[in-house]
């Protein structure tokens, strides 16, 4: 796992950010896209660039590196694994979501200084960002979560009721798990960056052509299509 470690704005190793999510080659071939990878190689790069801007230590966890036959055992792990690491709070994010940006994360961490779980919903069910305190990080729990399923985010919501857990919420933003995500991403009337915008255009119009040439794709890519984790692609 990669570590980096800036001062900044919060001059403290109590919070750290878990960057969950593969390298552009594995999102090629998992994502029910073609041509992907210069989209997810942007993406990524995004991310950390965001991450990077917080000032905040952080762990990347791609499947290089991941522990677990399941999607809920690695991410599992690897939360487990930052804790290890002698933090207090993870906030974990993926590399799905266009429209995330560093203010996002920061104000994840003030919310953890009030509440217990911190999520960023995402409009699939999900969510984007997950803020966790150590003390409700509960193993046997999250191995349960209904992962990579539309059913996710409902499941959270029901277990902080029942323990009486303080959560807070960001704002809804939308994640890319399937080809029509990209559209309404470009179309949402919120700040995305040119080069992102650019990439998902270029990309649109190379799927375009695939799949003018070559129908039965429409088919594969329903079928293939799945929920992502939430954000990190699922708690």
């Amino acid at each position: 796992m990669k570590f980096s470690f800036s001062w900044n704005v919060y001059m403290n190793n109590e919070t750290a950010i878990l960057i969950f999510a593969n390298s552009a080659e594995f999102d090629a071939v998992q994502k029910p896209f073609q041509s992907s990878e210069l989209l997810f190689e942007a993406l990524n790069t995004k991310t950390l660039k965001i991450v990077e801007q917080t000032g905040l230590p952080y762990f990347l966890s791609s499947e290089k590196n991941q522990i677990g036959a399941t999607f809920g055992e690695r991410f599992t792990n690897a939360i487990q694994w930052v804790y290890n690491k002698g933090f207090k709070n993870v906030i974990t994010i993926g590399n799905d979501t266009p429209h995330l940006q560093s203010k996002h994360i920061l104000k994840a961490v003030y919310q953890l200084q009030q509440n217990d779980i911190v999520l960023g919903p995402s409009k699939d069910g999900g969510f984007y960002l997950m803020g966790l305190k150590q003390s409700y990080f509960n193993i046997e729990t999250f191995l349960k979560f209904p992962w990579q399923t539309s059913r996710l985010y409902r499941s959270i919501s029901r277990l902080v009721i029942s323990q009486d857990i303080n959560l807070s919420y960001l704002e809804l933003l939308s994640d890319i798990d399937q080809l029509s995500d990209i559209n309404i991403v470009i179309d949402s009337f919120r700040n995305i960056s040119n080069h992102i915008k650019q990439v998902l255009h270029r990309f649109i119009s190379v799927e375009k052509n695939v799949i003018c040439t070559s129908p039965s794709l429409i088919t594969i890519s329903i079928q293939d299509s799945h929920f992502n984790k939430g954000s990190p692609v699922t708690f």
